[in-house]
């Protein structure tokens, strides 16, 4: 009969590895961007204050793109540091990761190579978290919400500032019914990607956080330093858009409604966002739907063609089939 310190030895071995057995195996896709090392930190490091347990990265597909400065430059760097500061296995093919892993976060900061990234995935039946920005057009952004359903993948995409601290949307009954949202922020261009893609997606998501899907028509006025862009909803309410490329570099929003305003989202922090991923990894349903995600680029996508057409209104409805949305 085994003694009580034997019985105690072996419930807290049986318990560790219970533990260890339920933690996930995640594989990151793309290490040509800062999120990278936010997500090792948050993930990988029980030292952190802001440690989420559940999931460990232990995977990584390379990635980079050598017609963008930004991935070009980084992409080795943020490699070494996954690999000699993380002991994160590299692997050769997105295929072979996928095959070893429980879920996946496609970074890669450019939009243009996640269509063919996500796709690679689908044989491994993996959840999937796209980072910013979600796909390189709308046309890409309809197909890989078609493969998502036709594969039964759950997939995901959001900016951090839909979960920013002190996003407004958290305290919308204190102004009764939302009129309309002003959201601003940085919004530098990349020729490779529609303009808002790159970085005025998270001024455009902040402001969807609030007034979610429902736009009819979007109209730009563009400026060397200043987008002002301005959505009209289906039930009345007006969203605009402010994205800078001079002066003032932060973010943040004002809300309307009928009983009073709100401010707010000028706060920023990765962990909201990361918890929410770590809750889809483990079974959770997707926090952010492939729906909302696709209007959000057709509101971007719509916003490139008012520019084009000298500003005026452009239908989103337009714009969604030309891109093959059904």
């Amino acid at each position: 009969m085994k003694s009580p310190l034997v019985r105690l030895f072996l419930l807290a071995l049986i318990t560790a590895l219970a533990g260890r057995a339920a933690e996930l195996k995640l594989g990151m896709i793309g290490l040509d961007t800062s999120h990278v090392v936010v997500y090792l930190k948050l993930f990988n490091d029980p030292k952190n204050k802001d440690y989420i347990p559940g999931g460990k990265i232990v995977a990584a597909f390379k990635g980079g793109s050598a017609d963008i400065e930004s991935s070009r430059s980084r992409v080795d760097g943020y490699t070494k540091t996954v690999v000699e500061e993380y002991g994160v296995k590299m692997y050769d093919s997105i295929e072979e990761m996928s095959r070893n892993v429980d879920a996946i976060l496609i970074l890669s900061v450019d939009g243009r190579p996640h269509l063919d990234q996500f796709r690679r995935t689908l044989a491994a039946k993996k959840p999937v978290f796209i980072d910013k920005p979600f796909a390189g057009t709308l046309k890409d952004a309809v197909e890989i919400r078609r493969l998502a359903r036709e594969n039964n993948i759950p997939c995901w995409s959001s900016s951090s500032l839909r979960y920013s601290p002190d996003q407004p949307a958290k305290d919308l009954a204190k102004i009764g019914q939302v009129t309309s949202v002003y959201s601003f922020g940085p919004c530098e261009l990349e020729p490779h990607h529609p303009d808002l893609f790159w970085y005025g997606i998270h001024t455009v998501e902040a402001m969807y956080t609030v007034l979610g899907r429902g736009c009819v028509t979007v109209t730009r006025a563009h400026t060397a330093n200043t987008d002002i862009v301005t959505g009209v909803w289906s039930d009345g309410r007006v969203g605009v858009m402010q994205g800078n490329r001079g002066g003032h570099k932060g973010y943040g929003m004002t809300v309307l409604g009928t009983k009073g305003k709100l401010g707010g989202g000028e706060k920023q922090s990765y962990v909201p966002l990361a918890q929410a991923m770590m809750a889809f990894f483990q079974g959770g349903p997707a926090p952010v739907s492939l729906d909302d995600t696709v209007e959000i680029l057709a509101f971007m996508e719509a916003a490139d063609e008012s520019k084009r057409r000298g500003g005026a209104p452009v239908s989103i409805a337009d714009v969604m089939k030309a891109a093959g949305a059904k």
